[in-house]
């Protein structure tokens, strides 16, 4: 193993993927052309949903260059096969953030790579089919978490981590390239894809690192010693990716939802519903895969005996728990309130349609008649009508249009007491 070539090819996947993630996010946040309706062009669009694939090419540019210049020696064949995996199923994510793909077509594509690896590999039949079910498992559940922002890159960067120290330690060293590369790619990657985020991984960059850790597990687990207990440490480093997808699974299945329906019920949704922050979600999920990670490394070390890995794993399983007491969906709407709503909107409709139908004809006579004799007219009421009460026999009472009486005229006559007195003093 060349590690000099390792070393360098690590930094020139980083550099490469911060040059092409920089020059992807200033097209990405460059101002829209004013015709076009939206915030962005729909270039940038694209360029900020498929922003992993500049991880995707600044890893395997350095891959590539690496066993082209023979860093990895005798193992050429091993990494070969994990470089030609991971980009074939990065491809398949290209295509599927571009135009979405179903669930069948994005299986077969992820087996088929897997077999090229296993092929490639050397693998005895048996632990063949092994690897390529634990690889297809891993991917899809790796690729899972991109669902909140930095959240698989951070959790990826510390299996990197761990996958990194399990080649170096024992099994066959040059199966540390990719896992070098990688670590460095999404180091990268990491400031673009940070709350706020400016790029997505994407389905490009999800499956991509969800192959590439997947895959290298499996050869490094493959090509351990004898003597190594690497059957019980190396499946503990996707302790996270297999926690949130069978938090998933158990909570739709419990919901009576599909489980092929992705919705906001992971790590970080549940997170998010008990006030922890996107960059808070994201920490606590990278804590968390450290802690399998660094156990499953000493025990791969033989520092730690297997038994220890029974304590993240029973935290793991009472995170699990825990998150799932976290409601995810909304309450469903019940029959009551869903016939007290349609009564109340067919009263409101009866009630629309009594005022259209006149039900109501005092008001109705009244505008008509404040209408025909014009605003403010007086009307006479009728002799012994309510409203009335007080006026002499054959008197109307005089009201206005908004039926409030009015102050009569003054009399223009002498008063019946004078005229008394007046016919008194004639006779």
């Amino acid at each position: 193993m060349n590690v000099l070539g390792i070393i360098a090819s690590g930094v020139a996947a980083l550099f490469i993927t911060v040059a092409l993630a920089k020059s992807a996010r200033r097209v990405a946040l460059r101002p829209h052309v004013p015709d076009e309706p939206g915030g962005r062009a729909p270039r940038a669009d694209v360029l900020r949903r498929t922003g992993g694939a500049t991880a995707v090419l600044g890893v395997g540019t350095a891959t590539g260059a690496a066993l082209w210049l023979g860093a990895a020696d005798g193992s050429a064949g091993s990494v070969g096969g994990l470089l030609a995996g991971a980009g074939t199923v990065a491809v398949l994510g290209l295509v599927h953030d571009l135009k979405p793909l179903g669930a069948a077509p994005r299986l077969a594509v992820q087996t088929g790579a897997a077999v090229l690896v296993v092929c490639l590999a050397g693998l005895s039949p048996a632990a063949g089919v092994l690897a390529v079910l634990w690889t297809v498992l891993v991917t899809n559940a790796f690729a899972l978490l991109d669902h909140a922002h930095g959240l698989l890159t951070a959790v990826g960067l510390v299996t990197a981590a761990g996958l990194l120290a399990c080649a170096v330690v024992g099994g066959d060293p040059a199966l540390a390239l990719l896992p070098t590369t990688l670590l460095a790619g999404l180091s990268g990657f990491l400031l673009h894809t940070w709350h706020p985020a400016r790029l997505r991984l994407g389905a490009v960059g999800a499956q991509f690192t969800g192959f590439a850790l997947a895959a290298s597990g499996a050869l490094v687990l493959a090509a351990a010693p004898a003597g190594r207990t690497a059957w019980a440490a190396l499946p503990v480093l996707a302790t996270v990716a297999l926690a949130d997808s069978g938090l998933v699974l158990i909570s739709r299945r419990r919901a009576g939802r599909s489980p092929l329906r992705d919705t906001d019920d992971h790590i970080a949704h549940r997170l998010r519903r008990v006030r922890v922050t996107v960059p808070g979600a994201a920490v606590l999920a990278a804590l968390w895969a450290a802690v399998p990670v660094a156990s499953g490394t000493l025990v791969y070390a033989e520092l730690l005996h297997p038994a220890f890995l029974l304590l993240p794993l029973a935290g793991t399983a009472a995170a699990v728990y825990a998150l799932l007491r976290i409601p995810a969906y909304a309450p469903p709407r019940t029959a009551q309130s869903r016939t007290g709503s349609s009564r109340t909107a067919s009263s409101r409709t009866a009630s629309s349609r009594t005022t259209s139908s006149g039900v109501a004809p005092s008001r109705t006579a009244a505008a008509r008649r404040t209408g025909a004799t014009g605003a403010g007219a007086v009307i006479p009421a009728a002799a012994g009508a309510p409203g009335a009460k007080g006026a002499a026999p054959g008197q109307s009472a005089a009201r206005t249009a908004a039926g409030q009486p009015t102050v009569p005229p003054p009399p223009t006559g002498r008063p019946a007491a004078e005229a008394a007195t007046a016919a008194a003093e004639r006779g």
